[in-house]
């Protein structure tokens, strides 16, 4: 049975309702794929340039610290050795780490229809009739999510980028703007509301059906 959700405007009235694929919002959640997908999300933004120096580029060390034999201690050619305090760091992060992993599609499609299952269980997806803006107006914003009555993380979802959408937005803490896309679980679970134009339903359900 397809699911059935509320479709609002941006006034924050009920204007009808709209049958989602239930292959897509009403799928069976599977948490594993969700986390695989989490995982990978959060490793592909490392930019692995964390570096340290070796013996060879840290500064100092030029002069031997004693003389090689009568002193009664160890043998030191450099206080930059990899045992001394200051010294090089024999085995660290070079700055060429990628941490780059690759989801199988399939992996990804369940992973992303079990978080937008989620979100409808959770009575957490709104839906709009439309969302266009003629210019970029951060408080015309702030007033659709307060009409919508929104939780402080939000996830906008338009069927393609909008840019006065994206600028009304982006300076309001908490809220995010993607298109259909551009979808990932992460950003998906990682938000109070997911609010999705009707248009980009349409476009997420021809992707993903």
């Amino acid at each position: 049975m397809m699911p059935k959700v509320a479709l609002y405007n941006t006034a924050g009235e009920q204007v009808g309702d709209i049958e989602l694929n239930d292959s897509i919002f009403a799928a069976k959640v599977n948490e594993g794929a969700m986390h695989q997908a989490v995982l990978a999300y959060l490793a592909n933004q490392r930019l692995g340039t964390a570096k340290t120096k070796t013996r060879m580029e840290v500064r100092g060390g030029g002069r031997k610290p004693w003389r090689q034999k009568g002193t009664g201690r160890a043998r030191h050619g450099s206080t930059r050795s990899p045992i001394w305090r200051g010294g090089g760091i024999t085995f660290g992060p070079t700055g060429q780490q990628n941490f780059k992993q690759v989801l199988p599609r399939k992996i990804k499609r369940l992973a992303l229809k079990s978080a937008l299952t989620v979100k409808v269980n959770n009575g957490s997806l709104i839906i709009l009739d439309q969302l266009t803006m003629d210019i970029p107006k951060t408080k015309e914003m702030v007033g659709v999510l307060g009409n919508l009555k929104t939780g402080r993380k939000v996830l906008i979802v338009t069927e393609a980028t909008q840019e006065n959408v994206v600028k009304s937005a982006r300076n309001i803490p908490g809220v995010k703007t993607t298109n259909a896309n551009q979808l990932n679980v992460y950003d998906i679970l990682n938000t109070d509301n997911l609010v999705i134009t009707r248009d980009a339903v349409n476009r997420v359900e021809e992707v993903f059906a």
